[in-house]
This record gives structure tokens, sequence and C-alpha cells, in this order.
């Protein structure tokens, strides 16, 4: 099933136009005629990564329906100012109801995934991912998580569920590294990896001498990072996390990790500046 016909992400749009509507476009019922018809257009205002194209025909159905929808790029396309992303015609009503909850969905996505793509250019040719985090808007992780696929990104752990990974407090809460992993394995469904967070090199030692098979190095320098590569040495899955910036994202790349997860990805994306432009048929 597509991702954009999934009865969450239904939901999720259906929210966002009653947050945004209420009872009706009180504006556009006094001022439009219930039979007019326009054309509209959606344009970006910088360069981006277009996603989230596919919600459109979702608010516009919301909104009433009867709009022809006619995308003028492919979702993930590298896009510049002035260009246009779709093109729509229909009921001026339809069309005016749906303008803000349609560029709001596609700036905050086409948001996500430029960041991403630019952490992804970052690290051409150092044979290792950027990764997502947890750290996503709530109610809307599922669509901030495929922007990051678009953007060339892939996704960590959707939920709790998804994965175990074992952290400061986990271990602090089990009464240390060791019996933490050891629990974990117990339980562990098959085939599931265990994931250890470490913030010095003698948790490294450990976690190894307990077997994790993922080893996140969690806010450690440069030169920690490569000290703790090495003693790694292909023993563990190494992800690298914690003040991961586009300045210094590449030198982390460069320590020889195979994940850097990046929370920025969805907690600090900026939203892309688009617009939508009306005329009268």
């Amino acid at each position: 099933m597509d991702i954009f016909d999934l009865p969450m992400v239904q939901d999720l749009v259906r929210q966002a136009f009653a947050e945004d509507v209420g009872a009706g476009d009180l504006t556009t019922q006094l001022t439009i005629a219930p039979e007019a018809r326009a054309r509209a257009e959606i344009a970006t205002r910088e360069s981006c990564v277009v996603a989230g194209l596919p919600l459109i025909r979702t608010v516009c159905e919301l909104a009433g329906g009867g709009v022809e929808i006619t995308e003028c790029v492919a979702e993930g396309t590298d896009v510049g100012p002035g260009d246009v992303l779709a093109r729509l015609s229909g009921p001026a009503h339809v069309l005016l109801t749906s303008e803000r909850v349609l560029l709001n969905c596609l700036q905050r996505l086409s948001g996500i995934a430029t960041l991403t793509a630019r952490f992804v250019a970052a690290i051409s040719g150092c044979g290792c991912r950027i990764v997502d985090t947890r750290k996503t808007t709530p109610g809307l992780r599922v669509l901030e998580k495929y922007a990051v696929r678009i953007g060339g990104g892939f996704n960590h752990r959707m939920r709790l569920d998804d994965g175990i990974l074992i952290k400061d407090n986990h271990i602090t809460a089990a009464g240390g590294l060791t019996p933490a992993v050891a629990a974990a394995r117990v339980g562990a469904p098959h085939g599931m990896k265990i994931e250890v967070e470490c913030s010095t090199l003698a948790e490294v030692a450990e976690a190894l001498e307990a077997k994790a098979e993922v080893i996140l190095l969690d806010n450690m320098s440069i030169e920690t990072l490569s000290r703790a590569v090495r003693r790694i040495g292909g023993r563990a899955i190494i992800e690298a996390s914690g003040g991961v910036t586009l300045d210094n994202v590449r030198a982390i790349a460069s320590t020889g990790v195979d994940i850097i997860s990046v929370g920025a990805l969805t907690h600090s994306a900026p939203a892309i500046d688009l617009h939508m432009t009306l005329f009268l048929e």
C-alpha cells in the first residue's frame, strides 16, 4: 500500500484540514460565487527537494473535490526558485479552502527532504548512511520519516517496538550495561540486533565484551570516534550521534562509522517558502 493511502496518513490530513477550516471557509463563502472555477499554480520561492505532492489530492478531496491536478515535477526532484510544482484546476471554493493546508504539508515535508539531501551530499563517497531519529513532530512521524527517505536518507526506528536500543537511562535502571544487554538478549525477537549507546571508550569495551551487535557512539569528539572505530574493529555495526551538523558530518563519516543519526533532520528542518497563485478561468 502507498504510504499516502495508509489510514494513519489519511487521518492526519483530515485532522490538519479540520484544524484549519473549522466549520467552513467563511471568507471564501462570503466573497466567491459557488459556481466560480479557477486555476492555480503551486510554486517555490527557493531551491528545495520536493516532497508531499500526493497529499494535494487528499486535501482537495476533503475540501469538496472536483479538482484536476497536474504534477509538474516528480516527487524527490531538485527544483529552483520560481519552479512550478503542480497546477490545479477546479472549483474556486475548493482551491481556496485547500490552499493553506496544502502549502503547510508541502513546505514541511520538502524542508525535511531538502535538509536530508544536504547531509547526504556532505558525506558522499564516505560509505556510511544518514539516518533519522524519533525526534519528530508528535503525530507526524510517518510523514516526516517518509520525507527523510525522499531526501536520500534512511529511517532508524519508527517506534519503540522496532528495535532494541539500550541508552544511558536504560543502563542506569538495569544496574549496568552488561546486565542490560544480557536481559535484552534473553527476550529479544529472533534476528533483532541489540544496540548499545556508549559515551566513553570504557563503555565501548564493555559493549564489545557483552557482544552488542550495534554500538552507538554518542557525543564523542572526532579523535575519540576514530579511536572507538579502531577498537571495535568490525566486530559491531557502528552508529555515531550527537551534535551532528553540516559542518562536521563529513569529518564524522571519515572516521569509519557505518551510520550517522541526525535528529535535526526532523526537529530543525526549516520549512520551504512555497506559494499558490490563483487565476480565474
